[in-house]
């Protein structure tokens, strides 16, 4: 790559810190993004874990809602991490073809880890945390499960936009946004 990607992770709650550092890590360059105008020349989008119901107020709130779809519908890669993947389905964004479930594993107390054979990604089984954790409940054709925990899907695809319940971003295996990035690049390089 000539230069850094530019990675925005939405910054408007929850643990945007740590994707963030995961990226930057792996040669990113990142933004905060809180307002429209943040998602000005950004070549992917993180969405965060947090608090699903707070993220969609802010998002209201700052005008967000519309600009993140023309983000997604330009073909930009989008990595939604637990609230991110809650963010992204049809009764929020409305951007994925799914419907999540809230904290489906539990509360707080029923957070757990597990390791899971994600399709498309190499080198083993990857830790996944999962921490009030959804699940997808229902998809339509065009999303690809790519892991699942007791029988309930918990990683997917839909065109650039892939999605985990799970905080990756949590562990020190950098794989999956690392395969975010390559789709990134794959983009910059017009092979999609």
């Amino acid at each position: 790559m000539a230069h850094s990607p530019l990675i925005g992770v939405l910054a408007l709650q929850g643990g945007f810190e740590a994707h963030a550092k995961m990226l930057r890590r792996l040669g990113a360059e990142v933004r905060e993004v809180r307002v429209p105008a943040d998602l000005e020349g950004l070549e992917g989008l993180v969405l965060p874990g947090g608090e699903s119901t707070t993220m969609t107020l802010g998002i209201e709130r700052e005008g967000l809602a519309e600009p993140l779809r023309e983000l997604a519908r330009s073909g930009a890669p989008i990595l939604g991490s637990c609230a991110g993947l809650i963010m992204l389905d049809s009764e929020h964004l409305g951007l994925m073809d799914m419907r999540a479930r809230r904290n489906a594993f539990g509360r707080q107390a029923k957070s757990f880890e597990a390791d899971l054979d994600v399709a498309g990604l190499e080198g083993g089984p990857l830790r996944g945390i999962f921490i009030r954790a959804p699940w997808i409940e229902e998809h339509g054709s065009e999303v690809e499960i790519l892991a699942r925990v007791d029988g309930h899907p918990v990683a997917a695809r839909q065109g650039e936009m892939l999605v985990v319940a799970f905080h990756s971003e949590l562990s020190d295996d950098d794989r999956l946004h690392g395969q975010f990035l390559e789709a990134v690049a794959r983009r910059r390089s017009g092979v999609a």
